[in-house]
């Protein structure tokens, strides 16, 4: 029987960057929100682990033991001593190194794939333990809840979603990647200060994302984004992650889409809806 799981896209609704750690990463505060699409992973049982990929960011990933699909399989399969193997499908919808999950999002939905498929009746919070050495955005993606996120960004304390469940998303990408290590390593040092703990809506307004000017600065065309996004008055407008992906949240799909009809056609964008 094939199993299926979507790779909900993760936007960072504040993103504060704390200070530099010794072991080279940074103490942040974020909140996390998640969409309903992303990519999707399909698997069967089978007597070895395999991954194709496809879809139409399928071209710029290896399907080998650098993707972090088959490294989830393999973690798993050795935490649990698992003797099956597995045929994997990874649908690659969304841009690469484009500061939503990406393949965070699609370890945690290999993680929930395979616990299924295996039988291994892991809680969500045993997944999150187990793969969070290998990517600080993996454990809140494997929950895909609205969430904040401390340390490193696997501290997670989840939220009341109910000021923004379901809001209009529209998100936008120039297909120019940004590199998460070169806009950290850009940090300035100052500390952003600590995220509001209040409510979500709230605490997103008064916040910002601490990566967006580093990031403009390597990628220009991100301010080309978000003015053009700011424009079309929406609700709340900011760059998720490292970028280069920007996002505008809309009271109803018809101002979204006319929104959308304002962009510039070489830019990829999708409209959703938050989980």
């Amino acid at each position: 029987m094939e199993h299926s799981e979507t790779a909900f896209a993760k936007i960072n609704l504040a993103l504060h960057v704390r200070k530099r750690r010794a072991d080279g990463y940074h103490d942040i505060e974020t909140l996390f929100a998640f969409v309903q699409d992303g990519d999707i992973l399909t698997a069967s049982l089978a007597d070895a682990l395999s991954l194709e990929i496809d879809g139409p960011f399928g071209a710029g990933l290896k399907a080998d033991e650098s993707n972090l699909v088959l490294k989830t399989a393999l973690s798993l399969k050795a935490h649990f001593g698992v003797t099956q193997g597995a045929a994997i499908l990874l649908d690659k919808r969304l841009p690469i190194a484009s500061g939503i999950g990406g393949g965070s999002a699609d370890a945690a939905a290999t993680a929930r794939l395979l616990n299924q498929l295996w039988g291994l009746d892991a809680t969500e919070q045993e997944l999150a333990d187990i793969l969070a050495p290998m990517g600080a955005d993996i454990p809140a993606c494997i929950f895909s809840r609205p969430s904040f996120g401390s340390g490193t960004g696997t501290a997670l304390a989840f939220l009341d979603d109910s000021n923004i469940a379901a809001r209009h998303v529209l998100l936008v990408n120039p297909l120019q990647s940004v590199s998460t290590a070169a806009i950290f390593n850009a940090w300035n040092g100052v500390d952003g200060g600590a995220v509001d703990r209040g409510d979500i809506w709230d605490a997103a307004i008064t916040g910002q994302n601490d990566l967006e000017p580093i990031a403009a600065a390597i990628c220009p065309v991100i301010t080309n984004i978000l003015d053009r996004l700011s424009q079309a008055d929406p609700a709340f407008v900011r760059m998720s992650g490292s970028g280069a992906t920007c996002f505008a949240l809309f009271e109803d799909a018809a101002a979204l889409e006319t929104a959308r009809a304002t962009l510039d056609p070489h830019w990829w964008s999708m409209a959703t809806i938050l989980r």
